[in-house]
């Protein structure tokens, strides 16, 4: 235990630069006591581990020195191959630079955890985007993460949902791949997040921003994501279905009524639920999907115009066709 903690240490140490007694601790989940040991340990070794006194002082390594990646597990070694996301890695402008990486930490590997990781490779593959779509283009992407990672401000030109465009200068700070699509979340007055697809141009500025303080890119987009499905659900529908429209509504329905049936078992004959929908419309459309598995009892109105598209269907399709 002491050693895989000595191991973690160090590589903070080497990929953060200098840091204080009670940042190690907390990374560690120790207490200041053992950091202070455990550096000394390290000092011990051979680890040219040293502190900085003052204010801004702290522990760091001396300047160039780097040590070889001979302390992983297998599982860690394996699931470095899984985080490479070469598709994605591509689309960023990277796919080489993930490449080359792979290439320089199997060199640094003993035989064991090369052969381990190499197996990962060969046996997971990584597919974002959902069935019957393929990945969304978004030209301006490789564009939008260089702003990122160089925090400018971007002047983009943007298509809304409705189909109006605008222009707007935004300060980016972080990118999100959800399903196969790619989000931009930006700082223009407050926070928004953008679908990068819909960026139609992008034109780095010449000005640095300051990122807001205490800003997490995870955090937000969990909160997000939240919001987001609050209002594509904005009613709900009270149906009762057969068991075998429960069966086939798991399927053809959306996520959001997929879950809410999720529990459900058939009682008798009918089974009546409430179903989260985004819009009349929408639950109309997606409703007619089961057929006479499932009848409509709230909303009044949902319920007559379902009443009304089967009418006109029947109507349809008893009339006598022209030759």
């Amino acid at each position: 235990m002491r050693a895989s903690r000595l191991l973690q240490l160090l590589m903070l140490l080497q990929s953060r630069g200098r840091m204080t007694a009670r940042e190690l601790a907390a990374e560690l989940e120790v207490s200041v006591r053992t950091v202070y040991r455990d550096v000394e340990a390290l000092g011990s070794s051979g680890v040219p581990v040293y502190a900085d006194r003052g204010p801004a002082g702290g522990y760091r390594l001396l300047d160039g020195y780097r040590t070889r990646l001979t302390g992983l597990t297998g599982e860690e070694a394996e699931s470095l191959f899984l985080t490479g996301l070469p598709g994605p890695a591509a689309e960023l402008g990277l796919g080489a630079v993930v490449a080359a990486t792979q290439v320089k930490v199997l060199a640094a590997l003993p035989p064991e955890l090369r052969s381990r990781a190499g197996r990962v490779r060969e046996r997971f593959h990584l597919d974002a985007p959902g069935w019957f779509r393929g990945a969304e283009g978004a030209p301006h992407l490789a564009a939008v993460a260089d702003a990122v990672w160089r925090q400018r401000r971007v002047r983009i030109g943007y298509a809304r949902w409705d189909g109006s465009a605008g222009e707007r200068v935004v300060e980016p700070l972080g990118l999100v791949l959800k399903a196969g699509l790619w989000y931009l979340v930006a700082r223009a007055g407050d926070l928004r997040t953008y679908r990068v697809s819909r960026v139609g141009e992008c034109a780095p500025l010449d000005e640095v921003f300051e990122r807001p303080a205490g800003f997490d890119l995870a955090e937000y987009w969990a909160a997000w994501s939240e919001r987001f499905e609050e209002r594509m659900c904005a009613m709900h529908v009270v149906v009762r279905m057969t068991p075998r429209g429960l069966r086939r509504a798991r399927v053809l329905l959306s996520l959001a009524a997929s879950r809410a049936l999720e529990f459900v078992e058939p009682d008798g004959e009918w089974t009546t639920v409430r179903l989260p929908a985004e819009s009349p419309e929408h639950a109309l459309v997606e409703l007619l999907k089961l057929g006479a598995d499932v009848e409509v009892l709230e909303p009044a109105d949902l319920r007559a115009h379902v009443i009304a598209t089967v009418e006109a269907l029947s109507a349809t399709y008893t009339r006598p066709r022209e030759s």
